[in-house]
């Protein structure tokens, strides 16, 4: 029932209100009890000729007052809410609820949770099951159907990825439930963005056994993308891109970011009305440019408007130099003339003022350049030579091109990948057998393994090199007859590359074609890490491990445990889940994994077609409010008012010193009325407990305890996780656990639990110096604490970099009176508690579990275990122990594990035990009078 803003869960007590006046009537025929007074007895004789009077009727604003209170509990029964939202559609055999999380849903994601919530709580209202899947998640991802309960914890677990959607992948796995469950409702909550494989995708999801669709439209319109950020000569150019069609201009703002996350630098693209792309230009200095670690549009919380850049973004500054003299009259004859054209689009070329090399390379390399090109020069001079060869062993590249004078110079062993024969070598011609030669298959283990070999260039004249046993390995390139057409290789820190021919078209046709664009460019991409290129076909096959992320909001994070190595080649990557966009690599050298190219655009997603009903919402928060609480403060208030006034008129607040104990006894009724007050928002229901039924509650049974953290979807894993091993506890041993605990290690009591599971994330508020001190005297006092960092592939306990669950852990434990630690070794304890385990594994596999070091340990006779007296206080993990642990309330696992192996959770759960057996019995199995009995069942 809804009067405007305002509605009422249960109208029909509204009719309450009909019996006000029968009560307006039963107030005023019982007035309050008149005031009584002890008269003495010369009032009696002064008042003998009145007559007595008594109250007739109570005081109309007395009655006022209580039609008024009547009334506020009448209407706060009724269950009003102010502003409320509209019933989604959510009946039929199910509600079948599809989120696209993918990167384009970041922005607005707090608005789709929220309408998502909506309409899984009317689904549990209606009590129909859910089936709730996400589009940007694994395919063995559990999508129900569940509970409308377990269909929230669900929910709130999911969040953005930075990857596209896989709507026919995941709209196939739901069309697959609803053959369970024909005649369901289906929610679609997308992103707006159209993708490949869209229209296929709604036809299986919606074509059988829906019955009705909600279609979640958003509000967002201008969503923006970065596909380009390219260094040329005069600054960095910008593409973004948006939907197309809009008949608005726009602007944006891109920054430029260094590596240490500064900006540097600005440029505004400005979208004409109607246009999809904008473009602009960032013009600063050269230096500056190549300080560019990242670029990203400003206001775009996506990580489709963040581009990282690695070392192909950076232009590297080439010096040229050449003996021979330009004709200006024939421009093609120049040396370099077809090096400039090469080189221009990709490099900041510059050339020495003087031609004399004593004084030309002096002044290339005070400009520090990344690469110098040689065009047929012959003997460097003795003064300067020097100083060329240190700048090549510091990590320069020194390209150099034959010619007549390189051929007369002789051998050079300082500056020359190979050594020469004397002289030139002619193929062709009237005086020769031979014919000019073709440009083979290039070596696998060169840079240029990827390019096609160029089959209209011919070799006429090149140098020959001398036959060596390592001559196979540092060649590049071959001609048909097996002679080296470009030879490299790396000297110190940097690299020599020589080719066999002269850089203009009289030995060969190679300048004009356009192979020699691209062998010069991948020679350049060698330059940029100063020596630290790949050079080899190995190397480039070989995988790059995630080094930094960039994570659904556009920030760039460590990588997740989910994150793969990638393996680079040619053409652009795929963005998935085990290879998001970031960068790959280390900090030596690191490889940019965008989500966007130069083909990406963005094409708003259609409604589909169909038959069924539908009904369009928006994305909205819900900003309904129960006003059940406050009417009911109000009646409380009212009431205190009423018990005031009847005292009052009773005479019991006189000041008399008689009525001292009608005084105590309003101030113990205000306390009440104050208490009741205090919890008047009947909306909350509170189940607290007295602390000693509290006390008497937690040592009744042995139970376990995880630390509160405040992020709800940790902590929902947390408990669902103790409750998988609890449950395992009770069936595979005689121990009967009760229910997880979750504490507040700053005021909640510890040492009533034997086991504190403490999950470590970065995203908590740090925990307060008192609230640590409680866990340092808890674990002094005999307790463990379990530390789990759930960040397997990233952590990295010792020093180093370090994910920053392992960051927050190092912090925490600071403070804390850590023993020496040590991963469990194979004779220990907790490897024989219960179940023979040689490792811990929990939902990942791969980390230790690391306990205190039994410094003093021993074992003797060849004991199953070692000795040692205690318990280690502590235990360290990032194998995501609850993770594996965790189950829903059907009994089924919560998260996959990683691998997908089944016996993966079986040991996970065998570990917890061992922990538990751990805990509770010490070193009880280290005992001499248990060895031949272990010993007997071990033989068995």
């Amino acid at each position: 029932m809804s009067w405007l803003p305002l509605s009422f869960g249960a109208p029909l007590v509204l009719w309450g209100l009909l019996a006000l006046p029968v009560i307006w009537w039963l107030l005023r025929l019982t007035p309050p009890k008149p005031q009584t007074e002890v008269f003495p007895p010369l009032k009696i004789l002064a008042r003998v000729l009145r007559r007595e009077e008594t109250p007739q009727q109570s005081p109309w604003w007395l009655t006022l007052l209580r039609l008024l209170m009547a009334a506020l509990v009448v209407m706060a029964l009724a269950e009003p809410v102010f502003n409320p939202r509209e019933k989604l559609p959510a009946e039929g055999s199910a509600l079948a609820l599809v989120v696209d999380n993918g990167w384009a849903s970041a922005a607005d994601w707090s608005k789709r949770v929220a309408t998502a919530e909506q309409l899984i709580a009317d689904a549990g209202s209606n009590g129909v099951p859910v089936v709730i899947a996400f589009t940007a998640e694994k395919p063995n991802a559990e999508i129900g159907p569940f509970d409308a309960s377990a269909a929230l914890d669900h929910l709130r677990a999911a969040k953005p990825r930075p990857v596209p959607t896989d709507r026919p992948a995941v709209y196939a796995r739901v069309a697959a439930a609803l053959e369970r469950l024909p005649g369901a409702s289906v929610a679609v909550l997308a992103d707006g963005l159209a993708a490949k494989g869209d229209e296929a995708a709604f036809k299986t999801l919606l074509e059988k056994n829906a019955t009705r669709l909600v279609w979640a439209a958003s509000d967002r319109s201008s969503l923006t993308g970065l596909i380009g950020a390219d260094n040329q000569v005069d600054g960095f150019a910008l593409t973004a891109i948006r939907a197309p069609g809009d008949p608005a201009p726009a602007q944006v703002t891109a920054g430029a970011f260094d590596d240490k996350g500064r900006r540097i630098a600005d440029a505004t693209l400005t979208f004409a009305p109607g246009e999809a792309a904008a473009t602009a230009t960032m013009t600063v200095p050269f230096e500056l440019r190549n300080d560019f670690a990242s670029i990203a549009l400003d206001g775009e919380h996506q990580a489709g408007a963040v581009r990282v850049l690695d070392e192909s973004s950076k232009r590297r500054r080439v010096g040229l130099l050449s003996q021979a003299e330009a004709d200006q009259a024939q421009p093609l004859l120049s040396p370099l003339y077809y090096i400039r054209r090469a080189l221009q689009p990709f490099a900041d070329l510059v050339e020495p003022s003087s031609a004399d090399l004593a004084d030309a390379i002096p002044q290339l390399l005070d400009q520090k350049p990344a690469m110098i090109i040689m065009a047929d020069v012959g003997t460097i001079p003795e003064q300067v030579k020097q100083r060329l060869v240190d700048w090549v062993d510091k990590g320069g590249t020194l390209v150099r091109f034959a010619g007549p004078r390189l051929a007369a110079a002789g051998n050079d062993d300082d500056l020359l990948p190979v050594r020469l024969r004397s002289g030139e070598r002619a193929l062709g011609g009237a005086l020769s057998w031979t014919t000019p030669q073709a440009v083979t298959e290039f070596p696998k283990n060169g840079p240029f393994a990827d390019l096609s070999p160029p089959s209209e260039v011919t070799v006429s004249r090149q140098v020959l090199a001398e036959p060596t046993p390592d001559i196979v390995e540092r060649t590049w390139a071959t001609l048909a007859d097996g002679t080296p057409l470009v030879t490299g290789m790396k000297k110190d820190k940097g690299t020599l590359v020589l080719f066999h021919v002269t850089p203009e078209a009289t030995w060969s046709n190679l300048p004009i074609s356009g192979s020699f664009v691209e062998m010069l460019r991948r020679v350049v991409q060698l330059s940029r890490n100063q020596g630290a290129a790949i050079a080899n076909a190995e190397a480039t096959a070989a995988s790059l491990a995630p080094y930094r992320m960039i994570g659904a909001d556009g920030m760039l994070t460590p990588p997740s445990p989910d994150a793969r190595p990638l393996v680079p080649g040619a053409g652009p990557l795929p963005v998935t889940l085990e290879n998001p966009p970031g960068l790959y690599g280390s900090e030596t050298g690191v490889f940019a994994h965008n989500l966007l190219n130069a083909s990406s655009t963005f094409a708003p997603l259609a409604r589909p077609q169909v038959s069924l009903p539908v009904t369009t919402v928006p994305y909205a928060f819900d900003e309904s409010e129960n006003l059940k609480g406050p009417l009911v403060a109000i009646a409380l208030l009212l009431m205190v008012l009423d018990t005031l006034a009847v005292f009052w008129m009773g005479g019991l607040l006189a000041r008399r010193p008689r009525r001292a104990g009608a005084v105590a006894t309003t101030a113990a009724v205000l306390i009440v009325l104050g208490g009741l007050f205090g919890h008047a928002d009947l909306a909350r229901a509170d189940d607290s407990k007295p602390g000693d039924a509290q006390a008497i509650d937690d040592i009744s049974k042995t139970r376990i305890a995880y630390v509160i953290t405040g992020e709800p979807g940790v902590d929902a894993i947390s408990r669902a996780g103790l409750e998988g091993l609890t449950r395992f506890l009770i069936e595979k041993t005689a121990l009967e656990p009760g229910p997880p605990a979750g504490v507040d290690i700053a005021k909640d009591e510890l040492s009533f639990f034997p086991l504190i599971y403490w999950p470590i994330d970065a995203s908590a508020p740090m925990p307060s110096q008192a609230a640590i001190a409680r866990i340092d005297a808890y674990m002094q006092q005999g307790g463990t604490v379990l530390f789990d960092t759930r960040d397997q592939f990233s952590n990295g306990i010792g020093a180093g970099s370090a994910s920053p669950a392992t960051e927050r852990l190092r912090d925490i434990l600071g403070n804390l009176n850590v023993p020496p630690l040590e991963p469990v070794p194979s004779d220990h304890v907790l490897t024989k508690s219960f179940f023979i385990l040689p490792e811990f594994p929990g939902r990942f596999n791969g980390s230790p579990l690391w306990v205190e070091a039994s410094l003093e340990a021993s074992n003797t006779e060849n004991r199953p275990v070692r000795t040692g007296d205690g318990v280690s206080p502590i235990m360290i993990t990032a194998n995501d122990f609850a993770g594996a642990w965790a189950i829903d309330e059907n009994g089924d696992p919560m998260l996959p594990t990683v691998p997908p192996d089944p016996m993966q959770r079986v040991y996970a759960l065998r570990a917890g035990v061992n922990i538990m057996m751990y805990m509770l019995t010490g070193n009880y199995k280290s005992d001499q009078v248990h060895v031949p009995v272990l010993l007997e069942r071990l033989g068995q």
